[in-house]
């Protein structure tokens, strides 16, 4: 019994020690993020794995990183109006959203997601695709850990850095050369509204021969744009 209870012991401290650790070392990249840019993300790097998998070796992730100034305010305004409209109003979590999703749930309607862009900013960055509550929980912490270490500008500037526009097409910069043959700084209005149309699924929805659908949607994008201040 005594020995159990010795291995009992080596189990708790081996994983108290393993938490600490973590606590301290997420702390640390996301404060050290709140200053260096990430030169990639979780996202893309599973992406580059999945080529590198089934040997698409001629094809590679389009990334470049582009400070905030550089930047359209266009495209802050977009995203924004697209994907969170409480974004300087919420400290990481949109808790009206949240409860808007569960009622329509309830009510027999569509499970839809009610993330925010510190939320988003956290699963790119940090974390993989797909669904448990291992990875919603990791969520949850790189959230808190990002809104707590960043201004509200900066998690703005990494998302839309990091944010994946279309297949291998991540950031502002490479959707911008990409699909409009200019820079991130030039983006137009409705050249914003598009690329913030095909956030929800970027994979599906196309900046190019834009489908009924993302049309309609970049079109009412534009037309929130216009309610709101950014810069």
């Amino acid at each position: 019994m005594k020995g159990l209870a010795r291995v009992w012991r080596t189990l708790i401290r081996g994983c108290v020690r393993l938490v600490f650790a973590f606590v301290v070392l997420s702390l640390l990249i996301v404060a050290l993020f709140r200053y260096v840019s990430p030169p990639s993300s979780a996202f893309m790097l599973a992406a580059q794995w999945d080529m590198w998998w089934h040997q698409n070796i001629d094809r590679q992730i389009e990334y470049e990183w582009v400070a905030a100034e550089q930047i359209s305010p266009q495209a802050y305004r977009a995203v924004l109006a697209a994907e969170d409209q409480r974004f300087f109003d919420h400290h990481g979590f949109d808790w009206q959203e949240i409860r808007s999703a569960m009622r329509e749930r309830t009510q027999g309607g569509r499970l839809r997601g009610a993330s925010t862009i510190s939320q988003q900013t956290a699963k790119n960055l940090f974390l993989w695709r797909g669904r448990s509550w291992l990875r919603k929980g990791l969520e949850v912490w790189f959230t808190g850990l990002i809104e707590l270490c960043w201004p509200k500008e900066r998690i703005l500037e990494v998302y839309l850095n990091l944010a994946q526009f279309g297949p291998q097409t991540y950031g502002v910069q490479a959707a911008a050369r990409t699909y409009f043959r200019k820079d991130a700084r030039a983006l137009t209005r409705d050249e914003a509204a598009l690329l913030a149309a095909v956030l929800p699924n970027p994979t599906r929805l196309k900046v190019t021969a834009p489908s009924p659908y993302v049309a309609r949607r970049a079109r009412a994008i534009e037309r929130q744009m216009s309610h709101i201040s950014f810069r």
